[in-house]
């Protein structure tokens, strides 16, 4: 029974493991195992939580931001809440978080491209784009990674996938370019900010799939990442006095980077348990839940509607995710 994880594939191409890369630390799922054998449909249950755990966070990111947080003040927040989680799982299981030199700097590097820039950039959009506009953007990363594997020559050219990544352009095109596609003209600024914080989480896909080392586990880097994040952030927030204080009782914003912080700290988790327990090909379909149900969360709380214009770039946007998404399939636990 294959048991595929990014440390069990190093003697594979670099186009192989960075593409691996992106469906392991892009998303992400609980670390509590069920006793016994993981079976398949246990698989697909957690793939479904994850996604939609993940997909509330885009709304949750409205909620905070229209509020009144501060978008440096929940990126630091979100970091330092997921550290906590990652943490206390890491001691849980008794494992130890390695600080050598050369992941330190893989932590550092995550922690800007994976954290601190793109989540200032997503929350300052947050505040001018619905959920699901924003949901569709993180869609994205995976498309991204494969464009700058191609780019840097890590990974081998495919029609299919070029294809996959002309999708992808195309969909940001339909988003921005139609008259009407998104209710206000000035939101379209806005979510070219949201598509560059995918620029930000698809470079650091690329830097774990070239640079993180052989002994080096993803939930490792997931940990390191948020600690170093909350260690750069920490001094930026309380210098330009931009720290969000939970008041007592919890209104809104407070509930929100609550939810945030938690809510991806699990799906990090997720996630992660999900690619070595059945593989990273099968892990990657979460993106289809995460975008199809950060779509549908923003229309359940704020009553979003959507143009035609946002619909068909859902589906050009899902189509390049499935193009682009390694065909190889892993077989899940429990099958022969």
């Amino acid at each position: 029974m294959p048991n595929e994880s990014l440390e069990g594939r190093r003697d594979e191409p670099a186009g192989a493991v960075a593409l691996a890369a992106v469906e392991s630390v892009c998303l992400s799922a609980a670390v509590a195992t069920p006793s016994g054998e993981a079976t398949r449909l246990w698989a697909w249950l957690v793939l479904l939580f994850a996604g939609v755990v993940w997909g509330l966070s885009f709304s949750l990111a409205r909620m905070a931001v229209e509020g009144g947080g501060d978008p440096l003040g929940i990126t630091l927040w979100q970091a330092g809440l997921g550290a906590v989680f990652l943490l206390a799982v890491t001691t849980g299981r008794r494992k130890t978080i390695s600080f050598r030199g050369n992941l330190l700097v893989l932590y550092v590097i995550c922690a800007l491209l994976g954290t601190a820039v793109p989540g200032v950039l997503f929350y300052h959009a947050a505040a001018h784009v619905p959920a699901g506009v924003l949901a569709i953007t993180v869609t994205l990363v995976p498309i991204l990674t494969v464009f700058l594997a191609l780019l840097l020559g890590v990974e081998r050219l495919a029609v299919f996938r070029l294809l996959g990544v002309l999708c992808g352009l195309l969909a940001v095109v339909l988003l921005v370019a139609p008259e009407g596609s998104l209710p206000d003209a000035s939101a379209v600024f806005w979510v070219l900010v949201a598509c560059l914080a995918s620029v930000c989480y698809a470079a650091e896909n690329m830097v774990i799939a070239l640079r993180m080392p052989d002994r080096a586990s993803p939930f490792m880097v997931a940990c390191g990442m948020h600690l170093m994040a909350t260690a750069i952030l920490a001094p930026v927030v309380f210098a330009a006095d931009s720290f969000v204080v939970l008041a007592w009782p919890w209104g809104q914003v407070e509930w929100a980077i609550l939810g945030l912080g938690a809510g991806n700290a699990l799906a990090y988790s997720l996630f992660i348990y999900l690619v070595n327990r059945a593989g990273p090909v099968f892990a990657s379909q979460v993106a289809y839940v995460v975008t199809l149900s950060g779509v549908f969360w923003g229309m359940a709380i704020f009553g979003e509607e959507h143009s035609p214009w946002v619909w068909l770039s859902l589906a050009v946007m899902l189509g390049g995710l499935a193009m682009v998404t390694p065909r190889r399939r892993v077989p899940l636990p429990g099958e022969a």
